[in-house]
């Protein structure tokens, strides 16, 4: 079949999809493309949610992948407000939650992960937000404001950012964290510290060891969360960040592999050779590390898009990356290099009191993974080191008077 013949159908116009339908056709692929999204506008960056966009300082023209134009332009079929309902293998057709169906020579499923609900009472009053669309993100604005609370369930990274917002919006935050530290899932414990500290500086409140079982509200709105110990944390509006699951029912229906996402290799194949999943949603091989792992960042968003697209265009596969993210609080860049699997040793560069520090997971003399607060050079150079798998010097690592390019040399 050529490509000129071939129907790709995008089920899912995040950052996943809308970047393999962009690179589709820069790659030369000349068929038909369709791509469906549940949001009413097309694709755009998810991260700056938290951040920017919450300050007003960006909007959904600004945060666009692509201008709406180009979809039209390029002949990509883009139809908002849709969802999959089911997907028949055997005939290759997707019907569409308005009835409509897809044929396709191709599959993408790029469908990403939604918000876990928190089962408890008081859970469907209204002011009990989440942060996943720019519709999330819009919500939560029109809570936030002097004289305001911000209730947080969740001490994440996402939690932290809003924290960060409401904050320089006037208004009040408090941070409700199950774990006896924050980011106790995702970080390690001087990071945890040295992040706790900086938003006490600013006025975010933190109650550790926080589990909470319920919501209080008043016609119909919330006004407090109800903690195990017997406290009502009173707020305005509440933000519920307690982590992802992902989108795969469509895909455990029509008997694809799936294990706590969509099992797919380097290509980003699934078990059905015509079927791929991308992004958020996506169970994929980590090589680095020798094991499989479900990624929630752009960046993989981005590297399993160039895997997908290459892999329909009959392009070689692109250079495998080193797993990265980041998060930007107050004047604080984090930026993460790699996962801490494995690691027997946590290794400190720099003071975390100047606000410019690295911390680095070592399993033996190999780098795992790296966080560093406002220090690019240690980033940069930790992915490197993470990525080629070359010992490194742990002497020359924790001296700061050594360069990092000198240390990964």
């Amino acid at each position: 079949m050529s490509s000129s013949d071939a129907h790709v159908v995008i089920i899912g116009a995040g950052h996943a999809g809308g970047t393999a339908a962009a690179l589709l056709r820069q790659y030369g692929f000349a068929g038909p493309i369709t791509l469906v999204g549940e949001e009413p506008i097309p694709p755009y960056q998810r991260p700056p949610l938290s951040k920017a966009w919450l300050k007003g300082e960006a909007d959904a023209d600004s945060l666009a992948l692509k201008p709406l134009e180009f979809y039209a332009e390029n002949n990509i079929d883009f139809r908002p407000n849709l969802k999959a309902v089911k997907l028949a293998r055997s005939d290759k057709i997707v019907t569409l939650s308005d009835g409509a169906t897809l044929t396709y020579d191709f599959l993408i499923l790029a469908t990403g992960a939604r918000a876990i609900k928190l089962p408890v009472e008081g859970a469907d009053l209204k002011g009990l937000l989440e942060l996943r669309t720019a519709a999330d993100a819009e919500a939560l604005k029109a809570t936030l404001g002097p004289g305001k609370r911000l209730a947080i369930v969740g001490g994440g990274y996402i939690g932290l950012e809003a924290a960060a917002s409401a904050r320089s919006l006037g208004a009040e935050a408090v941070v409700l964290e199950r774990e006896t530290r924050l980011l106790a899932r995702v970080a390690c414990e001087t990071l945890s510290t040295f992040f706790q500290g900086r938003h006490e500086a600013q006025g975010v409140r933190f109650e550790l060891g926080a589990s909470v079982v319920g919501f209080e509200g008043r016609d119909g709105h919330v006004t407090g969360v109800k903690l195990a110990d017997g406290r009502t944390i009173a707020c305005d509006a509440a933000l519920i960040g307690v982590g992802a699951a992902p989108n795969d029912e469509i895909a455990k229906d029509a008997g694809l592999d799936c294990a706590r996402g969509i099992v797919v290799d380097l290509e980003a194949r699934t078990s059905d050779p015509s079927i791929f999943a991308i992004g958020d949603v996506a169970h994929r091989p980590m090589p680095i590390y020798d094991r499989m792992f479900r990624m929630e960042s752009v960046p993989n968003a981005l590297e399993q898009a160039k895997q997908a697209a290459s892999a329909i265009t009959g392009r070689p596969a692109p250079a495998g990356e080193t797993p990265w993210q980041w998060s930007d609080q107050y004047d604080l860049k984090l930026q993460i290099a790699g996962y801490a699997f494995d690691a027997d040793e946590i290794l400190l560069r720099g003071d975390p009191a100047t606000g410019k520090f690295a911390i680095f997971h070592l399993k033996g003399d190999l780098v795992q993974s790296v966080e560093a607060i406002n220090s690019p050079p240690e980033f940069m150079m930790g992915r490197q080191l993470i990525g080629a798998r070359r010992p490194v010097n742990k002497a020359k690592l924790a001296d700061t008077t050594v360069s990092m390019k000198e240390v990964a040399a």
